[in-house]
């Protein structure tokens, strides 16, 4: 069972076929500045395949309404925002489409072969520039009343400030470089964290705000849905002891407020660069099999 799936993003979208087992032939391209230009560039895709697809998975940013088969929101690729995409891309492929958003896609992945498999209540956090995710209760995606479920980022940590805002990497460069006095891009996270480790004592400071800011937020979202386990997406999931650090800090947290029932399972993710368009096939198949 052959799916071709895509993962729009601001800069690029990229695609691959999932087998039934793995993502293959995959490739990208960069998202063009028009909704015609992505058709066509979606329909030359489609083109290249050999195999014999039974449909279309898609991953995309903002608020994907299913039922009434639009993405609304905001996100960096306007267009694809207000009007019913579901009909005009099956009416492209002349396939069935399935479209959910990115974050939702990223878990979905987790949950159907990856950190999470086996579990049912599950929060996964993606930690990028800002902060996204997604919920899922009894094994199922809990996108809440206005479909704004899982927008962890949204909370407000500190002086009015939410966790996208303070938990990031990103972020953490930017204030780096915001205290040095020069552009927000001169210094990466992963420059940062190595400056920290090298004895700069700015660099240490804001490496620090980093790791608490993540652990309040990761702490808030424990004790308000309770998940079985959390699972940490986004690059900086990747990083060396990142795992060590929040954890120390959590049980310093449960101390303090005399938590003792049970310590946070705490996961960074399976998949990373393939988890979108992966989640997103696992999302057709799901919608398929529950028809």
């Amino acid at each position: 069972m052959a799916i071709l799936a895509f993962d729009f993003g601001g800069s690029a979208v990229k695609h691959g076929i999932w087998d039934g087992q793995d993502m293959t032939n995959k490739g990208k391209f960069k998202t063009p500045k028009t909704w015609e230009e992505m058709k066509a560039s979606l329909l030359a895709v489609l083109n290249e395949v050999e195999q014999e697809l039974v449909g279309v998975a898609l991953s995309a940013p903002g608020v994907v309404d299913v039922q009434k088969q639009m993405i609304n929101g905001i996100s960096a690729i306007p267009y694809i925002h207000g009007f019913n995409i579901f009909k005009e891309l099956e009416e492209l492929f002349n396939l069935p489409v399935t479209i959910e958003n990115d974050a939702n896609c990223a878990g979905i992945a987790e949950i159907y072969e990856g950190a999470a498999k086996g579990k049912k209540e599950v929060a996964f956090v993606v930690v990028g520039t800002g902060i996204g995710g997604a919920i899922f209760h009894n094994g199922q995606i809990a996108k809440g009343a206005h479909l704004y479920g899982g927008e962890f980022g949204l909370m407000y940590l500190n002086e009015g400030k939410t966790f996208s805002k303070l938990g990031t990497a990103v972020q953490m460069a930017w204030r780096y470089c915001e205290r040095k006095g020069v552009a927000k891009e001169t210094y990466s996270g992963e420059e940062v964290f190595d400056l920290a480790e090298s004895g700069d004592k700015l660099a240490i400071e804001e490496v620090n705000n980093f790791y608490e800011y993540l652990t309040q937020g990761l702490f808030s979202i424990q004790f308000s849905l309770d998940p079985e386990i959390i699972v940490l997406g986004g690059g900086v999931s990747a990083k060396k002891g990142l795992l060590d650090e929040i954890n120390r800090r959590m049980k310093e947290k449960l101390a303090h407020f005399e938590l003792n029932d049970f310590v946070p399972e705490i996961v960074t993710c399976k998949y990373e660069n393939d988890a979108n368009l992966i989640g997103a096939a696992a999302n057709f198949i799901t919608i398929q099999n529950n028809k």
